[in-house]
């Protein structure tokens, strides 16, 4: 019979785990143990089996993500980087969209119990959802959603991005101004709010920010709030919006209606989606694949027990000044 996993953790006087990171030269070993383990595998003539692996340390060499909505670029993006990393570690992804779901937290518990690990994308289940799974041991890693208690999060930079947004368009002479997003299904967007309207407030501006909420973050939604604004006459001199196919969606109602861009109205994104670099679209550019992809090396970590201790992690963003709010660009 060949040698197993286990027969090299018994013969090393080490656990299952650390013959896992042994194998997979994962740091965090010490030096002395990782030569013990080795001696015991070329004793036993053991030659790693990433199945054989899984079944021993009775894993499902899977993983689960949990989006709110798999439709969008964002979407997209996150996933392709969660699944590069995933594929790399030779695990597969079980994907879950809770968008019109009423069993949302039933199907995530259900997957959770065919999955090593979870990563959970917004807020697509509660808190107290989030906290039950983690009390039974499930590995967790939340993505774009404050942490809550000693789950691993992994989040990109919002507040001071979208100060820096404001400022620049409070520079080229807007006075009123309008923001358009759900802050309160979306931790993102709320963040990114409270940054415009802190712009506001560090300003001599003696205006306030509007806000405009919408259902849905897409372009139908953008082409919305252009219609109602030009049937009542009424356009401010930005519309700042929450992702870029709210401002995708936008343009184009403006753009069909003759209005000027940015003459009579400037408009900006957030995110940096392909669409938005060709439609001269100003936004904050986040990093949308290292968001999924930092997330799921979090998530193997915990998988395989290299540190017990919580992280959380804050990615860099970065303002893209296009021609949507700029005569200059």
């Amino acid at each position: 019979m060949l040698p197993t996993i286990r027969d090299v953790a018994k013969e090393a006087g080490v656990s299952i785990a650390t013959v896992s990171r042994v194998m997979r030269e994962s740091e965090g070993v010490r030096d002395a143990t990782r030569l013990r383990v080795l001696a015991a595998a070329a004793e036993l003539e053991y030659t790693p089996s990433h199945l054989g692996r899984q079944l021993a340390e009775r894993r499902h060499a899977a993983n689960g993500i949990v989006f709110p909505d798999l439709s969008g670029p964002y979407y997209a993006e996150v996933v392709l980087g969660y699944e590069g990393v995933a594929a790399e570690l030779r695990r597969s992804v079980l994907i879950l969209s809770t968008h019109g779901r009423s069993d949302a937290e039933d199907a995530v518990r259900e997957m959770a119990g065919r999955c090593d690990g979870l990563v959970i994308l917004g807020r697509t289940v509660s808190d107290a959802a989030v906290q039950s799974l983690a009390a039974r041991g499930t590995k967790l890693v939340l993505v774009a959603r404050p942490p809550i208690g000693t789950v691993d999060s992994v989040n990109a930079e919002n507040h001071a991005s979208a100060r820096s947004l404001t400022e620049h368009l409070l520079s080229e002479g807007v006075r009123s101004l309008r923001f358009v997003g759900d802050p309160v299904s979306s931790p993102d967007v709320a963040e990114r709010w409270a940054g415009v309207r802190d712009a506001f407030l560090r300003s001599e501006s003696d205006r306030a920010p509007e806000l405009v909420t919408v259902d849905e973050l897409d372009e139908e939604s953008g082409a919305a709030v252009a219609d109602a604004a030009l049937a009542a006459d009424d356009l401010p001199d930005a519309f700042v919006c929450g992702n870029d196919e709210l401002a995708l969606g936008l343009l184009g109602r403006l753009a069909a209606a003759g209005v000027d861009v940015p003459g009579t109205v400037m408009v900006t994104g957030w995110d940096d989606v392909m669409a938005a670099r060709y439609a001269g679209l100003t936004t904050v550019r986040q990093p949308m694949r290292e968001l999924g992809a930092t997330a799921a090396r979090l998530l193997e970590e915990l998988i395989v027990d290299e540190r017990t201790e919580p992280r959380h992690e804050l990615l860099p963003t970065e303002l893209v000044i296009r021609s949507s709010s700029s005569t200059s660009h």
